[in-house]
């Protein structure tokens, strides 16, 4: 049950008004009386299947997380102020913004621009990353979350942070977030990971550039069954963001793009470049010649096509050669004794060597006849799961 407009949440904010509303709670602007200013309260709502041992664990949870956030100082992370268990639930008290979110701008303006997308992108990975240092998954990644001011972004609801990655949620069978924003390991039930928000990432920033969720569906299902049948990722508005895109949106996390490369990209994009530009660096320079190299370059053949030795100037004493000249050589060699594999006839005498080519190249029978079977990979893991989803409904 949701609060009512007036209520005073630990004795020190009231609730004024409102001003967002989401699967997993209420947004509230809020006075704090103790400090004199506005801020933002977040009301969790946890599911109803939860029994009572594990919500109070959750809140507990929620608590530990939310202080941790707190820790997190970057300019696109939520200042979070404050977190209070009351009524049996969890309420996240943090900095009060004027802005827009990332939604409510493409639905007023429409597509936005690759640069302006890549520049949003850039500071919310920037966030990301930051959270991910401290142990921190967001889980919720979705453009509802990106508040957009006029001069930065800002990642904001934590409240799933503390709401998944226990055991006992994943053998409830809960998957917390928002359709077409869900990363497909976590559909799998894989344990979250810094990769899955940057599938969620992805996906936000594609709803940004292209004015449209991911293939247009609107279940979680219908999403993961369009991108596990092969079709390639319609883009049509993102330009120099798709090598982005196409790098976060991979199915298997194993080949997702990472972070660094990621926020590299999206900087290049963000200044106006290409996305896919090599990296930068000095140029591989040729070594520089040797003494041997460039008395051999000065010492040109003659005419007759021979190569006459170099005299010294006078007043100079000729080189010396070294007395161990080609000695190094010759001990390798010895070194280099051949040991003949089990069964190959008589051993070699030092000294002597044996060729050996191409034996690496012929393996034995027995390792030729050994056959390790193949594990499932993740793209055939998944469209088992997104079947049996798709088959749910239908039913």
């Amino acid at each position: 049950m949701r609060a009512p407009s007036g209520y005073e949440l630990a004795s020190r904010y009231r609730l004024l008004e409102p001003i967002g509303r989401g699967g997993m709670g209420t947004v509230w602007r809020a006075h704090d009386g103790l400090l004199g200013r506005e801020v933002a309260v977040k009301e969790v709502r946890l599911p109803l299947v939860l029994d009572e041992e594990l919500r109070a664990e959750l809140c507990a949870r929620t608590e530990r997380e939310g202080r941790a956030t707190a820790m997190v100082a970057h300019p696109s992370v939520i200042t979070v102020f404050d977190v209070v268990t009351e009524d049996d639930r969890p309420w996240i008290v943090m900095e009060l913004l004027h802005a827009q979110s990332l939604d409510e701008l493409v639905r007023q303006q429409g597509p936005l621009p690759p640069r302006r997308v890549a520049e949003i992108g850039h500071q919310v990975l920037g966030a990301l990353r930051a959270v991910h240092a401290k142990g921190i998954l967001h889980r919720d990644v979705k453009p509802s979350n990106v508040l957009v001011t006029e001069d930065r972004a800002v990642l904001t609801d934590f409240g799933l942070a503390a709401l998944e990655g226990d055991t006992s949620i994943t053998q409830a069978g809960i998957v917390l977030g928002s359709a077409g924003y869900i990363a497909p390991e976590r559909v799998l039930g894989d344990r979250a990971s810094p990769a899955a928000d940057l599938w969620s990432l992805g996906a936000t920033l594609y709803t940004a550039v292209e004015g449209r969720g991911l293939h247009g569906r609107r279940t979680a299902a219908a999403a993961l069954a369009a991108l596990t049948s092969g079709e390639p990722i319609p883009m049509e508005l993102a330009g120099p963001l798709a090598p982005v895109l196409r790098g976060l949106l991979q199915i298997d996390p194993a080949a997702r793009l990472d972070d660094s490369r990621a926020s590299l990209m999206l900087a290049r994009v963000a200044a106006g470049g290409s996305a896919e530009e090599p990296l930068g660096g000095p140029a591989h320079r040729a070594s520089r010649p040797t003494a041997a190299r460039s008395v051999g370059a000065a010492a040109r053949p003659s005419a007759g096509g021979s190569m006459p030795s170099p005299r010294p100037s006078a007043g100079t004493t000729a080189p010396r050669r070294s007395s161990h000249r080609g000695q190094h050589r010759a001990d390798r060699a010895e070194r280099a004794v051949y040991v003949p594999p089990p069964g190959d006839g008589a051993p070699v005498a030092r000294g002597q060597r044996r060729s050996i080519e191409g034996l690496h190249r012929k393996p034995s029978d027995s390792s030729a006849r050994r056959r390790v079977p193949e594990p499932a990979t993740f793209l055939d893991r998944l469209v088992r799961v997104v079947r049996g989803l798709l088959a749910t409904l239908r039913g």
